[in-house]
């Protein structure tokens, strides 16, 4: 093993058998990286091969096959000794699999020397999960959690060395109720199966929990949140992985237990929704009040057609082309660096979120809360086919640069999209746009603000309060619900939490700057990536 001057660490490079012939292999902990090169003179075709061993999955001592023992090269040399080494090879469109090298040499002690130093090297990865809690939900999307848990992820948890508990949902909400029983302490984080409704029922026990633990009223909208430092990971399984898609860019079971497996952390900002100082919901990706709060209304009524509910109920809702009347205020989130439309897209190691975060808590620490209060309120009245706050980009296999392609996972804001009302032909022009690279924001129907608050009241509910007389025009609008054709508007729609349903149209809503952190890394840049940006790039823009 090779000592580097000036206390640096130490290098293993030894000679060691790969298929048959010998590669020049190097365990260079100073760069962080396992590296072996043909040391012949270079020929086309070949490559030089490395792995950061913060992407090493395993180390194993191997018997190498009777088809390359019995080779002439192998019985000239006594009992081969052998080791495997499994990594991560990330692949296109953000793709993990798992893959595996397995070298080969005469000397066991060599061996030997090599598999220690990488099982000493992987147990100084700390932010790797040991122990973890499973749920599991049978019943989401095409019922196939259960299979795709054994199947695909329990094999690479295994191998991993990763020790869990798993739980089988039963009914709704088992999953939260059993987060408020457990010992969470004993877990280095929570593993839901299943699609996003499930990953929000273990965000609402997880964060329910902590606050409960900590003496916090959740009723309290003022309240300040006690982050969550328990991880929670998400392995797809169901009709709507909206928020997996968004935070490791595919929806791919196998991708997402491999950055489990290595200790991926992504901070995510969470919105908590309140009705009269009582608490709702807590959202991470969408908050949609017209169109995607009627679809989802329409859609529960056919669960029985599965995922295409969705579609059926989209062009449903399009044709019906109901609006809005109501008041939306909010406070500009003036901590945050950038806008909705400046094109710099969220990514591993997003220095926007990092800058963004670190100024909300100077400021806090400054100011307080009681500065928050008395800052400006912006207040927009009038007819909206759509309003929607995300916490993140909502992208999907539909489409790519989702609903707010600049939206940032954990800089302390949301971006709220009013879309006023427009002809039927607008409309579409404007939901096309999600489809494609154009700006979606580019209408005159459509206004976006990147806020830290923001209040609704529909018009009934503030005809409600100054008259009693006007209980007629809810029974008008309750007559336009049953009757779809008719073209008035309707008075209330219903909010689109996260692919829940809320009651009350009137809420008040708060981000919680990083309350919540995840087993992913964010979206890797990629040379194609038109968001792709330095932290030079985005100082000189702003």
């Amino acid at each position: 093993m090779e000592q580097l001057p000036g206390g640096r660490r130490p290098r293993l490079v030894s000679s060691l058998g790969l298929e048959q012939r010998a590669w020049e292999v190097t365990l260079d902990e100073e760069r962080g990286r396992l590296a072996w090169r043909d040391p012949r003179p270079p020929r086309r075709g070949d490559e030089n091969c490395f792995v950061p061993t913060s992407e090493i999955i395993a180390v194993e001592e191997t018997e190498l096959n009777k088809k390359q023992r019995n080779s002439g090269k192998w019985q000239k040399m006594g009992k081969p000794h052998a080791f495997t080494v499994y990594y991560v090879k990330k692949a296109r469109n953000h793709r993990w699999r798992c893959s595996d090298v397995t070298f080969w040499c005469a000397d066991e002690h060599l061996c030997n020397q090599w598999i220690q130093a990488l099982k000493e090297l992987l147990e100084m990865q700390k932010s790797r999960p040991k122990q973890l809690l499973v749920y599991i939900n049978p019943y989401g999307g095409k019922r196939q959690g259960k299979r795709i848990y054994e199947q695909k992820v329990a094999p690479l948890f295994s191998l991993a060395s990763i020790s869990t508990d798993v739980v089988i949902t039963e009914h709704a909400n088992h999953a939260k109720d059993n987060l408020f029983e457990v010992n969470i302490n004993k877990y280095d984080g929570v593993v839901c199966v299943g699609g996003d409704g499930m990953f929000s029922e273990v965000m609402h026990g997880l964060i329910g929990r902590i606050q409960k633990d900590s003496g916090i009223d959740q009723n309290n909208p003022k309240a300040p949140l006690v982050q969550c430092n328990i991880r929670i990971g998400i392995i797809p399984a169901g009709s709507t992985d909206c928020i997996c898609y968004s935070t490791i860019g595919i929806s791919d079971p196998v991708t997402s237990a491999l950055h489990i497996i290595v200790g991926d952390c992504q901070p995510l900002d969470v919105c908590s929704v309140h009705h009269n100082n009582t608490f709702l919901k807590y959202c991470v990706s969408l908050l949609g009040y017209g169109f995607y709060g009627d679809i989802l209304k329409d859609s529960e009524k056919k669960r029985w057609m599965g995922p295409m509910r969705y579609d059926y109920s989209g062009f449903k809702t399009f044709l019906t082309h109901h609006y809005y009347e109501g008041t939306i205020s909010f406070q500009p989130a003036k901590h945050t660096l950038g806008s909705p439309r400046d094109k710099y897209a969220c990514r591993t190691g997003c220095y926007i979120c990092k800058r963004s975060e670190q100024q909300l808590a100077q400021q806090q620490k400054q100011c307080g809360l009681k500065h928050e209060e008395e800052e400006e309120w912006k207040v927009i009245k009038g007819k909206f086919l759509a309003i929607n706050a995300v916490n993140m980009s909502c992208a999907c296999p539909r489409s790519p640069k989702g609903l707010s392609p600049a939206a940032h996972l954990a800089d302390g804001s949301a971006d709220l999209i009013l879309v006023r009302k427009c002809s039927r032909f607008d409309f579409l022009r404007y939901l096309v746009r999600h489809t494609n690279q154009d700006d979606q924001f580019d209408f005159s129907f459509v206004d976006v603000h990147r806020v830290k608050n923001f209040q609704f009241t529909s018009k009934l509910s503030e005809d409600n309060e100054s008259n009693v007389t006007d209980m007629g025009k809810k029974r008008f609008g309750q007559f336009c619900r049953d009757h779809p054709a008719c073209c008035c508007n309707i008075a209330n729609s219903t909010w689109n939490c996260d692919g829940e349903t809320l009651e009350s149209s009137a809420i008040e809503v708060r981000v919680h700057c990083q309350l919540m952190k995840l087993f992913a890394r964010g979206i890797e840049e990629t040379c194609k990536d038109e968001g792709a940006y330095s932290q030079s790039s985005v100082e000189q823009l702003l």
